[in-house]
């Protein structure tokens, strides 16, 4: 994996297509942890946990599981009724377990057209387990995409890490499989390619640790206002920036965090927000990364 540093000042401007000014994507995370794991490792990855205290992973831990199970069971409907009154399309990753263990929730996500995007084979399991075992690595890879195509009924053309947790094989592992996306590196607020050993083409579309509700909620401790300041406060500043030069915008979301009762205004009222500007784009990122290889491979 190899990328060219250009400041942003040295760019270009970026034109979205049909004069749109910024593109704006809507994250939701399908993903389903394993119960138990045969490890004396703690294995929740990927957030804090509600009830605090490290258990093993071969124990199980009942309130961890089953906050997370409650977005599967409850909150994602909430979201997707949202997005249905609102009508603005989410990109949603999926991890081969939730499609495996939770398959109701990616049936109502492909019957809305919302873009599925490969998210590793289960949340418990990090790439840089396979660090320095890069075959292991490519068969992780290889069995989550498999599960994709056979959920999906097509090939997955983009990826996000479990955690983000990637090595420095992964993008070109990825490439060599067929993709042509990558949300893991999170250093840019707008498209760019990543150069790969096999030479075939990458877009990194960067994802947010920051711009999230597992950030703003469970790690800053803010209310449903406050973070909608903060997805606000997020949307104006890019928008003034792509007066002269298109910016993304993404907003990370897991229906167990959001997806509660009493921080789901959040959502609701940030698309709200985002819908009186007529030049947004609700896109997904297959839709940017194939407009970016279209227009941007010179």
């Amino acid at each position: 994996m190899q990328y060219d540093f250009i400041p942003m000042p040295d760019r270009k401007p970026l034109k979205w297509p049909n004069g749109k000014r910024m593109a704006v994507i809507l994250t939701t995370n399908l993903e389903y942890w394993d119960p138990v794991r045969d490890t004396p490792k703690p294995f929740y990855p990927g957030g804090p946990s509600i009830v605090g205290g490290d258990l093993a992973g071969n124990v199980y831990d009942n309130p961890n599981f089953t906050w997370r199970e409650y977005g599967q069971r409850v909150g994602v409907w909430r979201m997707f009724d949202i997005f249905d009154s609102e009508g603005v399309p989410s990109s949603c990753t999926m991890n081969a377990k939730m499609a495996l263990e939770r398959r109701p929730v990616i049936d109502a996500a492909i019957a809305r057209n919302f873009e599925i995007i490969a998210h590793n084979y289960v949340q418990t399991e990090l790439l840089t387990d396979y660090m320095f075992d890069e075959n292991a690595e490519r068969e992780v890879i290889r069995n989550t995409l498999k599960i994709y195509e056979q959920t999906v009924g097509k090939k997955a053309k983009g990826w996000l890490s479990s955690s983000l947790r990637s090595t420095l094989n992964t993008i070109d592992l990825l490439a060599e499989e067929g993709l042509t996306f990558v949300t893991d590196l999170l250093n840019d607020d707008q498209p760019y390619f990543v150069k790969t050993r096999s030479g075939k083409p990458m877009v990194s579309i960067s994802y947010t640790s920051e711009v999230n509700d597992f950030t703003v909620f469970m790690r800053q401790g803010l209310t449903v206002d406050g973070a909608f300041q903060v997805f606000k406060e997020q949307f104006d500043w890019l928008y003034a920036e792509s007066a002269t030069s298109g910016r993304f915008m993404n907003i990370g979301l897991h229906p167990h965090v959001i997806g509660q009762p009493f921080r789901i205004r959040a959502l609701r009222d940030f698309i709200r927000y985002a819908k009186q500007f007529d030049d947004i784009w609700f896109a997904t990122r297959e839709e940017i990364a194939d407009w970016y290889l279209a227009t941007h491979s010179a």
